[in-house]
């Protein structure tokens, strides 16, 4: 009898009530998975010679390796595991958490597991923490703001009932304790800027603040978090408004006049066990790391098919592809969890390398989001004055490649928004490329990606072509490092702190 690995992960997943799967969930995937390499049915094995009898790798012919039709396979199986989350969810989706998500983690371990001991493979349990903001309202002088904003990670306001107070003008920014006297029973009206949001809550809720209106400093939405909560730390619940908005209100309170206000948060943050599952070649010199990243959560409203579901299907496609051939140099794949949360899980395995294991590491790439509808080929615009030596050399082989393939390409900044933030932090030279998200195409005027953390990322969501081409940019960044590492710029101990602040987490600004 076939062993049909995607309908048992089906079964087992129906087996969980609830939107939160517990521990025992990802030990029956565990099951499942070896239940299957142990029947040994309709399994792809690499020969089992040793990997010193394979070819060296080489970029033009793992590049000829990956094709459109192996994508476009793996999409539909995302796809389909995506489905898992339907009836918990109403939709099919892959958040941290869900079925969706379990049974990606799975469908990860056991593609890599196919591959006859060619690659090392382990999981790495954290803690994240989930938001979801399910309602909100605010009033000011019983008017609704209209650029009204949620903030992530915002507590709910005591019994998701609406809180009423007048607005106290916090002064300087409110980053300091002194700038919170005399607030207790009011709702706190902080600026943004100088400090992160999640310290102006902090402070706010420390002085007795019954909520928080933030204000933007510039034009444009305030879509801001306030961060993991700090263990025992109360929080005042948050929202935002816009710049204009929030000027014209200071401005009547400098003046001194009396405005009352009501702030409604339904919110649930909370904490959930994931894991991060890392793939590293068992052969290779281990004093020099090359490691590649994506992330295999999406958000709570979509599958993630190219956010980025496109992304775990390159490196999965690129790690099946790898076992054709040896490697000089150890290549380490990283599956990250809880990237839409604020990049927890990179940030936990970056943050928690010793010193020795930091070191071993030479560079860092992270692919998230390649196949945008209406795409740009994006490069992370990265220097070896502001980011740790070697982020230049990985910018600059991204450009030869596109340069390569007559190929424009958009130079875009490190500003947080992805998984090198925690090894550009810890000293790791780190690169990567995109194909863009909610901002538009310089050519077209048209939104990038226009179902962007939305319902309709799906398998009609993906420029096949631009997938392709950075696939095997992946691909080529894997055999060029891999094979060779001699003119890459060697790690140095006083590269293992690096002060580059970001004001972005993901998709939210921290301050």
């Amino acid at each position: 009898m076939q062993f049909n690995y995607l309908a048992s992960l089906l079964i087992l997943s129906n087996l969980v009530s609830g939107a939160i799967v517990p521990q025992a969930a990802m030990d029956l995937f565990n099951f499942v998975e070896e239940v299957e390499l142990e029947s040994n049915l309709n399994l792809d094995y690499i020969n089992s010679k040793s990997f010193e009898d394979l070819p060296l790798v080489n970029t033009t012919e793992l590049q000829e390796l990956i094709t459109e039709e192996a994508l476009l396979a793996r999409a539909e199986k995302l796809y389909e595991i995506a489905q898992f989350s339907n009836k918990s969810y109403g939709h099919p989706t892959r958040v941290i958490g869900s079925k969706g998500h379990w049974g990606t983690i799975g469908y990860i371990k056991h593609e890599l597991k196919k591959l006859n001991g060619y690659y090392n493979i382990s999981v790495q349990p954290f803690k994240a923490f989930m938001s979801e903001i399910y309602k909100i309202n605010a009033t000011i002088n019983d008017e609704i703001p209209k650029s009204l904003t949620e903030m992530d990670m915002s507590p709910s306001t005591p019994n998701k009932e609406p809180v009423y107070g007048n607005l106290t003008l916090i002064a300087n920014n409110g980053c300091n304790e002194e700038d919170y006297i005399g607030l207790h029973g009011n709702i706190a009206f902080i600026k943004r800027g100088l400090c992160p949001f999640g310290e102006k809550a902090q402070l706010a809720a420390r002085f007795g603040a019954s909520a928080v209106i933030i204000y933007n400093n510039e034009q444009g939405d305030i879509r801001g978090t306030l961060g993991v909560p700090p263990e025992g730390v109360h929080v005042a619940p948050c929202v935002g408004i816009s710049k204009d908005e929030g000027d014209l209100i200071a401005s009547k309170l400098s003046n001194g006049e009396i405005i009352n206000a009501m702030v409604l948060v339904d919110s649930f943050v909370g904490p959930i066990t994931t894991v991060n599952v890392i793939a590293e070649t068992n052969h290779g010199d281990d004093e020099n790391v090359v490691m590649l990243g994506a992330h295999s959560d999406s958000v709570t409203a979509g599958p993630g098919i190219n956010d980025d579901g496109s992304g775990t299907i390159s490196l999965l496609e690129v790690a099946t592809q790898l076992t054709k051939f040896k490697v000089q140099n150890k290549v380490r794949f990283a599956f990250w969890a809880a990237e839409e949360e604020g990049l927890l899980g990179s940030n936990y395995y970056a943050e928690n390398l010793s010193v020795e294991e930091n070191s071993k590491i030479r560079l860092f790439m992270d692919y998230d989001m390649m196949a945008s509808p209406n795409y740009e080929y994006e490069v992370y615009d990265a220097n070896n004055i502001d980011n740790p030596k070697g982020s230049e050399e990985l910018k600059n082989l991204y450009i030869d490649f596109y340069n390569s393939k007559g190929l424009n390409h958009t130079l875009i900044p490190f500003d947080g928004r992805s998984d090198y933030v925690g090894f550009i932090e810890n000293g790791i030279p780190a690169g990567g490329i995109a194909t863009g998200a909610e901002k538009n195409n310089a050519e077209n005027g048209e939104v990038l990606d226009r179902c962007y953390h939305q319902l309709c990322d799906d398998l009609t969501n993906i420029a096949w072509d631009a997938f392709l081409v950075n696939t095997q940019l992946i691909a080529h960044s894997v055999a060029t490092y891999g094979s060779d590492l001699s003119d890459f710029p060697v790690r140095e101990i006083s590269d293992n702190v690096n002060s580059m602040s970001f004001a972005y987490r993901g998709d939210k600004l921290v301050y």
